[in-house]
């Protein structure tokens, strides 16, 4: 063939030619071979226990596991026997070690009686052999509904549930009693008295002082300036035995605002005292502290959840999830010009409970 130059081609041009392309030998020790996957092992064989060998066992087994059943039985009526024949006397600090020991030492064999019986009755007379179930489509169906009555009755044949009378009894017998403790302990766990009249009342009375959280110091109606806040108690509270649970309902807070910031309806113009003014310390919300105090708005903040109370316009509710004002103390002086209580609270204090009438 001529070239355009008029000569013969004798080699084809480098940039256009086209060279062969030899495959790059790969060592074998770095191919994967799709047939190296793990085998199936299969299950080991079946060893049969000394259960399955030997009948003696077997009843010896079940003997044992229904006897477990008793023991939980007999702890959880201990445990309920044990909680009243061992009071806990709080003068007494042997009497709550007695109760507390007898109490978890019945109500252990209680709870470990029906633990180790169902492990137990698993591990020596309930079927062990190992199965392979092949994943599947759940859709409720009439074969599957069949399928899921097999697989029960396969389970009570197995586990001789059915046929086991005196397992199942005793099994029975034992889940009845075990939660009778606890009934009978969170049931105590309610005051003596009447919840609803205990939450009416608090330690104020008529002519009770009005005195400094937590010292006891009686306080003068001079002591109290404008734009303060005294954290108060009523007298004698310190010498309570049950202090905290009254200190709980009787906690309040002592404000002087100017007479003419007051707003007052007629029925309360006299439970202050030349604008002093005394309110619950303990939230409508919840029962959280309302302890912070802002002099120029007259403004009470529970810190719990942000509830603010107008003191100026009988603490009611200006914003917040309280739903109620902060129930009022009326106020008065003694012949020696310390602040005393008229009576006790006109209304609950603290959140709302299920007997509150308003």
């Amino acid at each position: 063939m001529a070239d355009h130059n008029g000569g013969q081609s004798g080699s084809t041009d480098a940039g256009t030619a086209v060279e062969p392309s030899v495959p790059r030998t790969v060592s074998s020790g770095t191919a994967v071979v799709v047939q190296d996957g793990i085998p199936n092992p299969g299950h080991q064989p079946h060893r049969l226990r000394v259960t399955d060998l030997d009948p003696k066992k077997e009843k010896e087994a079940s003997r044992r596991v229904s006897g477990l059943f008793f023991l939980s039985l007999i702890g959880s009526v201990a445990a309920v026997v044990f909680y009243f024949v061992f009071p806990i006397d709080p003068s007494n600090l042997a009497s709550v070690r007695i109760n507390t020991l007898s109490l978890g030492v019945a109500i252990s064999l209680g709870l470990l009686g029906i633990g180790i019986g169902a492990v137990h009755w698993a591990k020596a007379l309930m079927s062990d052999a190992e199965i392979t179930e092949e994943r599947h489509g759940t859709r409720g169906s009439d074969a599957t509904r069949a399928k899921a009555v097999d697989v029960f009755t396969l389970g009570n044949k197995e586990s001789g549930f059915g046929r086991r009378a005196l397992i199942r009894n005793s099994l029975f017998a034992a889940l009845a009693v075990t939660p009778i403790p606890a009934v009978v302990l969170f049931r105590d766990l309610a005051p003596a008295e009447e919840p609803g009249e205990l939450l009416r009342h608090t330690m104020w009375d008529k002519g009770v002082r009005l005195t400094r959280d937590p010292s006891g110091t009686p306080i003068k109606a001079s002591d109290v300036t404008y734009g303060s806040a005294f954290h108060v108690i009523p007298d004698g509270l310190n010498e309570e035995e049950d202090r905290l649970e009254q200190k709980a309902k009787a906690s309040v807070l002592l404000m002087r605002l100017r007479p003419e910031d007051l707003i007052e309806p007629d029925e309360k113009k006299d439970w202050s005292y030349q604008g002093i003014v005394a309110y619950s310390k303990i939230c409508t919300h919840v029962g959280c502290p309302v302890a912070l105090y802002e002099q120029q708005t007259h403004n009470l903040l529970c810190p719990c959840h942000q509830s603010q109370f107008d003191v100026s316009d009988q603490a009611k509710v200006i914003f917040g999830p309280a739903s109620r004002p902060l129930p009022q103390l009326p106020i008065a002086i003694d012949d020696e010009g310390y602040l005393v209580a008229q009576s006790d609270f006109h209304e609950p204090v603290g959140p709302s409970f299920w007997e509150r009438e308003l």
